[in-house]
């Protein structure tokens, strides 16, 4: 077998030797004029696979908007739900599944990861997620770091995730782009990328980055060093911005005099791209969504100013152990708090966390709360932390049926991924991404029987795969 084995890497090697491979632009520099068909550099190639109209029957329905069915069905076709509620009838040529006895919700999603960047197995090599060279890495982007074979992803779809964000690590004030994903096997992350979804803006408050750059007597080495480094780096951006402006205003007078048939009008010259201030241009543009990870209620108050002096909008404060404290003030600003149901005290800045968290977060009208992971073992149970973070919600006095915790995990996180018009709720032309639990989610038995993506049947627990997503499964 050795010997074997030897000769077949002999082989490969020799191959690979043999077929020097040809110098190529890379997609973003190519001049070639655009067409039609074109399709944007790094943008989705994903397409859903064909798959028959599916009859879900008699399960317990959690639809993600709030509402309760019991005895329900679900109706898929054309990788869409076409039909929720009771009595459906099967088109012709349906699979129909029996669900009594079962749950049925919308595929969970999940706003932090860093799966595919600090995939698995955990080597230096798969070390992916923290450009940390710098305290403002808004020009790198986490999907070009994403390595599709991380055998992660499968294990997420086991646990119902039918959809995730990938985003940059914590090390940087503001770490770059983030990446919402389809949860399906692919050869590329473009094959992976959730069509029309925006990007998010990863950025960090509090010990991560002063820890990272302080500690070697680099800037910024306190909180209002922190402070000052956002705030100078989206001030150069308005700059930038400005800049551009000014640009366009002298290209359009330029066209004016070149119709006019000005010989001697000259076109101007545009700035230097910078690709660091383009990210945060197309923040303040609200093209790209902010997603902070933030502990102190103190520093997320903070960095509301920070949003509201530069004109954009936080989407999610990401961990967020003291969002208790101002759970009104997210609710009324619009800003959910992707959190965790427990995890607390393992740093100073998360010292004074509590496990109502999600629960107050989640009580005032208007109130976007978020069970997330940043764990490639928590993305495998999210039902389960929500289902922990409900019932100390109950214990302290919340009523918190069913329907509105699963929220947690499925339309409040589309929600704030900014995909809730596509996913995350079970309504006629949503994605049916869809599971079928063994009984109520809420439970430590609760396990994902079918976990449906696109209406594309991707895991049955009765049925395994011959073949695992990813060699580095095995």
């Amino acid at each position: 077998m050795r010997s074997l084995l030897a000769a077949i890497g002999t082989a490969v090697f020799t191959a690979c030797a043999a077929q020097p491979q040809a110098p190529t632009v890379p997609a973003a520099e190519s001049k070639a004029p655009a067409t039609a068909s074109t399709r944007a550099p790094f943008s989705s190639t994903y397409r859903a696979e064909a798959s028959p109209p599916t009859l879900i029957r008699n399960a317990t329905i959690l639809t993600g908007t709030g509402t309760r069915i019991d005895g329900g069905d679900v109706l898929i076709v054309d990788g869409r739900i076409s039909a929720v509620g009771q009595s459906l009838s099967a088109p012709s040529g349906a699979q129909v599944i029996d669900a009594s006895g079962r749950w049925v919700t919308p595929g969970l999603i999940d706003v932090h990861s860093h799966m595919g960047a600090s995939a698995s197995p955990g080597v230096d090599a798969h070390s992916d997620a923290n450009e940390s060279t710098d305290p403002v890495t808004a020009n790198v982007w986490v999907e070009h770091s994403v390595w599709p074979q991380d055998p992660g992803f499968e294990s997420a779809i086991h646990g119902g995730v039918t959809s995730l964000q990938v985003l940059p690590g914590s090390a940087n004030l503001i770490g770059g782009r983030g990446v919402t994903l389809k949860n399906v096997p692919a050869t590329t992350y473009q094959d992976m990328k959730f069509p029309g979804a925006p990007q998010g803006l990863k950025m960090a408050c509090g010990e991560n980055p002063k820890r990272v750059y302080g500690d070697d007597d680099q800037f910024p080495k306190t909180r209002m060093g922190n402070v000052a480094g956002y705030r100078q780096a989206f001030a150069d951006a308005k700059d930038y911005m400005e800049d551009w402006k000014v640009y366009e205003d002298e290209r359009a007078q330029y066209e004016k005099k070149k119709a006019a048939k000005d010989e001697g009008a000259l076109p101007p010259k545009p700035p230097k791209q910078d690709l660091k201030l383009e990210t945060l241009a197309e923040v303040m543009r609200g093209n790209i969504l902010v997603h902070n990870h933030c502990y102190r209620a103190d520093e997320m108050a903070t960095m509301l100013d920070i949003a509201q002096e530069f004109g954009y909008r936080i989407s999610a404060f990401h961990h967020g152990a003291e969002a208790y404290k101002l759970a009104d003030r997210l609710a009324a600003e619009g800003v959910c708090g992707g959190l965790w149901a427990d995890w607390w005290g393992f740093k100073m800045e998360a010292y004074d966390g509590i496990q109502e968290n999600l629960a107050i977060v989640d009580h005032p009208a208007g109130g976007c709360a978020v069970v997330h992971s940043d764990s490639e073992e928590g993305v495998q149970r999210l039902n389960q932390e929500a289902a922990k973070a409900m019932t100390h919600g109950i214990r302290a006095g919340f009523d918190i049926a069913p329907e509105r915790a699963i929220r947690w995990i499925t339309a409040n996180a589309a929600k704030a991924l900014g995909i809730l018009d596509q996913t995350g709720t079970l309504e006629p032309g949503k994605m049916a991404d869809v599971v079928i639990w063994n009984g109520t989610p809420f439970s430590v038995y609760a396990l994902a029987d079918q976990v449906f993506v696109d209406g594309v049947l991707r895991f049955d627990r009765s049925k395994p795969a011959v073949k695992p997503w990813s060699d580095f499964s095995l």
